[in-house]
């Protein structure tokens, strides 16, 4: 079970900065679906990559530049962007910042044989 759950959360409180790296916090790990905090130093992003899920960033601190089937969309504290499921996208930081993953997996409806 999460240490989170149950509790209040100051998201931007709850993860730190670390030189020259990626930081990540899984806040929660369900079948249905994950919570995870990230804090980029400047420089920092991840690599191009697409997801069988549409997965939504909520900028927590600062503003992250992400790439999206090869466009460009800036983000800044207090705003979401969805990407959606099978389309290359990456996050990097031109400057430091922070933001909430959030992956929703869809429910498979099981066909009868």
């Amino acid at each position: 079970m999460s240490d989170y759950i149950g509790q209040t959360i100051d998201l931007a409180g709850a993860i730190d900065y670390s030189d020259g790296s990626v930081v990540s916090k899984t806040l929660l790990d369900k079948k249905a679906g994950t919570l995870t905090l990230f804090a980029f130093d400047a420089g920092q992003g991840l690599s191009e990559h697409t997801a069988p899920y549409d997965a939504t960033v909520y900028i927590l601190d600062g503003t992250a530049m992400l790439t999206i089937g090869g466009e460009h969309v800036y983000a800044e504290t207090g705003q979401m962007v969805i990407m959606p499921a099978n389309i290359p996208h990456d996050v990097q930081a031109e400057a430091r910042f922070k933001m909430l993953l959030i992956m929703i997996r869809e429910k498979v409806e099981k066909t009868e044989a």
